[in-house]
């Protein structure tokens, strides 16, 4: 066997195995193809998924505000109409609280 017959049965054999790898990359490049669209997806859905909780803190952070006015508002209002009140039983002649006790003590003048 001469030297050229030794290389050509070589190269042979790396032929088959380079075919074998080709075949491999390619499946491969299908697989990554389908990895890269896969992640797009979940990219685009964790974007749509967090918009959404995004919305819901912002509502719950209105409602927050919301709740602390209308909190602020009865607590105003309820201080007016205690004021009211104290003023017409002031005027009719009846004393509001004890200041000693805190026990309502009503009595005419």
């Amino acid at each position: 066997m001469t030297d050229f017959d030794i290389i050509a049965r070589e190269v042979s054999g790396y032929r088959t195995r380079f075919e074998a790898i080709e075949k491999r990359l390619v499946e491969v490049e299908k697989v990554n193809a389908r990895l890269e669209d896969a992640a797009l997806i979940t990219a685009r859905a964790l974007q749509e998924i967090s918009g959404h909780w995004n919305a819901v803190c912002e509502a719950m952070r209105r409602r927050d505000e919301s709740q602390l006015v209308a909190e602020r508002d009865y607590q105003g209002q309820a201080y007016a109409a205690g004021a009211t009140s104290r003023a017409r039983l002031s005027a009719s002649g009846v004393r509001g609280l004890s200041q000693d006790s805190g026990e309502e003590e009503v009595s005419l003048r």
